[in-house]
């Protein structure tokens, strides 16, 4: 990755009007950090979500674009954040995305960035007009016992697979909290170059 995309703060859908759907057009905006203070678990109907706070927030960042594909701009405060540098991967093609395992990165005390195992189901590789080009199962009985699965709150939130990032969550099944979307990293790559 290049210094650019090593700072890229994504999350995996835009901003949207609560009454059209409609992306809404932004100028500009800040990335700041959060506490966590509440987790409601997932049910079938009920996709549940992490629950934050902005008091005492560091703002780490700008943002530069909302598009369909997410939010994306550049962090330049990492030192207010708890990231593994020496942890830097490639970014896979989707030729190179398998179904089966994967791990999906996700913090859900505001304090450490924990593995899960998911599941690859199906592989999208023609979808470039959405943010759903991936459809994942959570498989790790921990992230289940905390979350019933994807909940509100996880988009964004990096998929590896064989050492490399392979895309971010995007979307809950309300009908099914273990499932949802992701998308792939390289559509992400294609809107960073766009940033600025």
């Amino acid at each position: 990755m290049s210094q650019k995309q090593k700072h890229l703060e994504h999350f995996g859908h835009g901003i949207t009007d609560i009454d059209t759907q409609e992306l809404i057009s932004i100028a500009s905006g800040e990335f700041v950090t959060t506490r966590i203070l509440n987790i409601t678990k997932g049910e079938s109907g009920n996709p549940g979500r992490i629950q934050g706070t902005v008091e005492n927030q560091k703002n780490i960042g700008k943002i530069y674009k909302n598009s369909k594909f997410g939010i994306y701009g550049m962090v330049d405060n990492l030192s207010s954040l708890n990231i593994d540098t020496s942890r830097e991967m490639e970014v896979a093609l989707r030729e190179e995305i398998k179904v089966g395992k994967a791990i999906v990165l996700c913090s859900l005390d505001s304090q450490t960035v924990e593995e899960y195992e998911i599941e690859i189901k199906n592989i999208y590789k023609q979808n470039n007009y959405d943010n759903k080009s991936m459809q994942i199962r959570v498989t790790d009985e921990r992230l289940l016992e905390k979350t019933g699965g994807i909940i509100q709150g996880m988009s964004g939130s990096p998929i590896i697979q064989n050492g490399k990032f392979i895309g971010a969550v995007t979307h809950v099944l309300v009908s099914n909290p273990e499932e949802g979307y992701a998308v792939f990293g390289d559509i992400m790559l294609k809107q960073v170059k766009e940033v600025r």
